[in-house]
């Protein structure tokens, strides 16, 4: 890659806008670089779970999350550059088949689950609620713009469930209970 990123500040953002791929210029409050962002927190929570996930002697995750944080850049790429295709539909298919052999170990719901449990549990709840956000801002932008690929909104939504059952899955492996809603506990 070179010398790619030989200067960190170009001071052409103090006004406000950011260089897109193609070149032009985008308000920094823009719904398009707001998703970007989203998704770019969502990549770095996930990389503050693989940290919690080694401590906790938990690493049989890593390849999953390292391989996702790949792909979450390139979802980044494809708000960048519209016309760039980053996500593919064999990610979805992994994502849901990684649930399908999780859930066969699981025991089934019958109530909700609270974001709760051990550090690490938690961490991944985390994760997920990053997840949402970024979709939630994926269908805002598709709503407006109508270029965020349907596989990449498939991936996103797919990915918050993948992280759901990895909450339930890292539950017991940190020998814990699921938090379960009792909808008549007052406080």
């Amino acid at each position: 890659m070179g010398n790619r990123l030989s200067k960190i500040y170009t001071r052409t953002g103090d006004d406000g806008t950011t260089g897109m791929a193609d070149g032009s210029r985008v308000s920094k409050a823009d719904l398009r670089f707001d998703a970007m962002g989203k998704i770019d927190l969502l990549n770095s929570q996930i990389g503050l779970l693989r940290g919690y996930l080694s401590q906790a002697s938990h690493g049989q995750f890593d390849d999953n999350l390292s391989r996702l944080q790949h792909q979450l850049f390139n979802l980044g790429g494809e708000l960048a550059m519209p016309e760039y295709r980053g996500i593919l539909a064999e990610y979805v298919i992994e994502l849901e088949n990684q649930i399908d052999e999780w859930n066969t170990h699981l025991p089934p719901l019958k109530d909700f689950i609270l974001p709760a449990g051990s550090m690490v549990t938690s961490q991944v709840h985390i994760a997920r609620c990053y997840c949402r956000d970024a979709e939630r801002l994926l269908v805002a932008l598709n709503l407006r713009d109508d270029n965020v690929s349907p596989i990449s909104l498939q991936f996103i939504n797919r990915l918050s469930d993948w992280l759901f059952v990895l909450a339930r899955v890292v539950a017991r492996l940190d020998a814990g209970q699921e938090a379960l809603w009792d909808k008549n506990t007052l406080s």
